[in-house]
């Protein structure tokens, strides 16, 4: 999932890309080997190396982080941004001294690419680095880059198509942030993108601070699954896996209790965003997001959303029947569906489902045979093609430590681009996870989730390496938000594929594979109750477009949760809860949330007009790699679409690829009934 956010009038987008949903019921050096089989590949056998000392390579201080002299300390970050700041205004007096043409494309990009270079590699920085000094220093270098706007001028229209795409860009980056307007309606401008950023920060702190109740209130029996202090019980989460059903009603009501400083705090961002829009020239802070994405503007979004609920309307009241009977049958007291009871009972029919939900696999062989693409497995991983050499390092992040961020997500540190002397700045890249570490009696093991999430990851990591766009401002994952998660859910189809799984995963100690039957019977209890699921993404895509449509809004934020939610998903609202003040997508993700789903129906249609046949057929990975992944953001996100398919889709086509994935495998159900 892409976290994105844009540095000033550039829109430099350092973005970090998180799998993950936020759900109503649920919210190189110093490394020694342990001993392991023979029979392991070396990828397996790089699993089970455990760092040795404090920190992996990508937080060595001895050459500084990433190997850049200037962060080996805290106040490098600041000694790092000045000298990116001092750059990029020689490049502007450069710029405005020459008249438009493709030069002043170059320069632009190489304006972005030296802000970016402190930007990014800050992004990741500030949430991952172990000691807290040095993600202080590049919280403060983000923002300190981030509200540099002002300084910097409109880019002149180029009109060289070869250039065209990348220079329009330029100009969207510029103008949403009010650059073409006058001195004082821009000055105006940066300060509300300052105040937003403010906002943002405050709403997304906001999102996970626990809320508490007098200890008496609740029953004693359930103190246990809650911490106690004092005379209060905090309630920090939805407790959504909880098995008792007091339990889960208890955190949602109490966790989701309106605050009043985080309902002002949206109220405030949802109509800053909105003026920033109207200031800059949009209808709504919606039409601005989604200009040059696949869904284009909002009234597509809707029409897609809306359709695609009408088709999943059957089958989320059949799957609301079953969880309900579900319910009914452990606790026939009370069998009333609620909305923090679908996350618990449908895991428990898929558990029931399937026994493969409970087996635990080894990574073992990635079969080098059918691809030409050599994965070097270590905390820095090089990408190496078989006949054009290295495309670029993946810092691989994979293990737990202590205080690290529990998402799994992608960070780009420096895009590729060709460079004035003809070379190719290679990219550079982390993979964060958050693994189990191998221990004295066993390797490294992944559940089935863990695997697809490794996979979803892989997918936006070979979206950076194998991008090779002319400008860094386009590289990679610097696409459209509705595109960006398509390399990396079209991964997950293939980490659900029999053919594909037998390939690497092994028992770790007989070195079997995995048998077809339970990886076909694990990927169809997946599809229990994903109807459900996937109404309730829906609902908070629906939510999202209508918090960032026309303002003001007609009635309040929790006011149209319940209407959406009704309409929308189908489970009643709870009075005096506020679940859309624990919506940190709104952050990342403003009027956006739809790219989720929309991604997924592009990654469906590509699978299986591709690759469903023959998951390892090379023709149809070099055209992917041609037609979607070399372009990164420097080609329209439907023309790649396009491209891939050979057709242009239509919403219909999209909700049909999504809704035709929940239909059951028929050779699945012939393997259960021999």
């Amino acid at each position: 999932m892409l976290y994105a956010w844009r540095l000033g009038g550039l829109g430099l987008r350092a973005a970090a890309l998180w799998p993950g949903r936020a759900g109503l019921g649920g919210v190189g050096p110093g490394i020694r080997a342990r001993e392991v089989s023979t029979s392991w590949s070396p990828v397996g056998a790089a699993f089970n190396v455990k760092p040795q000392g404090r920190r992996l390579d990508l937080f060595g201080e001895r050459r500084g982080l990433f190997g850049v002299p200037e962060f080996s300390a805290p106040e490098g970050f600041r000694i790092a941004q000045e000298n990116a700041l001092r750059k990029a205004d020689l490049l502007v007096e450069r710029v405005c001294s020459m008249p438009p043409g493709p030069q002043t494309v170059l320069i632009f990009d190489e304006l972005s690419d030296s802000l970016c270079r402190v930007a990014d590699l800050a992004d990741f920085v500030k949430i991952a680095h172990p000691e807290r000094a040095f993600r202080e220093a590049a919280e403060e270098a983000c923002r300190s880059i981030g509200t540099m706007v002002e300084k910097y001028v409109l880019l002149p229209f180029v009109n060289n198509l070869g250039y065209r795409r990348v220079a329009e860009l330029f100009m969207f980056d510029f103008e949403i942030s009010g650059i073409h307007l006058d001195k004082e309606k821009r000055k105006r401008a940066v300060d509300l993108n300052v105040k937003i950023l403010d906002l943002s920060n405050i709403f997304l702190m906001g999102t996970n601070f626990p809320n508490k109740i007098e200890k008496h209130l609740l029953p004693e029996h359930i103190h246990p699954n809650f911490v106690v202090t004092g005379n209060h019980v905090i309630i920090d989460g939805l407790h959504a896996e909880a098995p008792d059903d007091l339990v889960r009603e208890a955190a949602y009501k109490i966790f989701l209790y309106p605050n009043a400083g985080q309902l002002k705090c949206l109220e405030e961002l949802l109509s800053n965003r909105d003026l920033l829009a109207k200031l800059v020239g949009y209808s709504t802070y919606s039409h601005r997001a989604l200009q040059g994405t696949i869904a284009k503007n909002p009234e597509t979004v809707m029409q897609f959303l809306e359709k695609l609920s009408d088709k999943l309307s059957e089958r989320t009241i059949k799957d609301f029947e079953m969880i309900r009977g579900m319910k009914m049958k452990l606790n026939p007291q009370n069998s009333e569906l609620m909305p923090w009871d679908p996350p618990y009972y449908s895991g428990v029919i898929r558990a029931e489902s399937s026994s493969a939900l409970t087996q635990r696999i080894k990574i073992d062989l990635v079969s080098e045979e059918n691809t030409d693409i050599i994965l070097i497995l270590a905390p820095l991983q090089a990408v190496v093609h078989e006949s054009e050499g290295l495309l670029g390092y993946i810092y691989c992040d994979f293990f737990q430590r202590a205080d690290k961020p529990h998402q799994d997500c992608h960070f780009t540190i420096r895009g590729g681009r060709l460079k004035e002397d003809g070379d190719y700045q290679l990219p550079v890249v982390v993979l964060m996870l958050n693994l189990p570490h191998s221990s004295r009696n066993s390797p490294t093991l992944l559940t089935p989730g863990m695997m697809e999430n490794l996979f979803h990851e892989m997918g936006h990591a070979m979206h950076s390496m194998l991008g090779r766009t002319r400008y860094q401002h386009v590289t990679g994952t610097r696409c459209p938000t509705d595109f960006a998660e398509v390399p990396s859910v079209l991964m997950e189809y293939f980490a659900n594929d029999y053919r594909v799984v037998t390939q690497f995963a092994r028992h770790y100690q007989t070195g079997q594979s995995l048998p077809k039957n339970m990886v076909s019977r694990l990927c169809e209890s997946k599809k229990v109750c994903a109807a459900a699921d996937m109404q309730l993404q829906v609902f908070y895509a629906t939510l999202d477009q209508i918090y960032h449509g026309k303002h003001p809004l007609r009635t309040s934020t929790t006011d149209i949760l319940r209407e959406t939610q009704e309409k929308f998903y189908g489970l009643p609202y709870v009075p005096n809860t506020a679940w859309q003040l624990r919506f940190s997508h709104l952050v990342g993700y403003g009027a956006k949330y739809y790219s989720y789903l929309m991604s997924r129906a592009v990654a469906s249609m590509v699978w299986k007009e591709c690759f469903q046949q023959d998951p390892f057929n090379r023709v149809a990975g070099e055209r992917y790699r041609r037609e979607m992944l070399a372009h990164g953001g420097g080609k329209e996100p439907m023309l790649m679409v396009q491209g891939m398919l050979q057709k242009c889709p239509s919403i219909d086509d999209f909700v049909n690829a999504l809704v035709s994935d929940l239909d059951p495998d028929f050779e699945t159900f012939l393997m259960d009934s021999e």
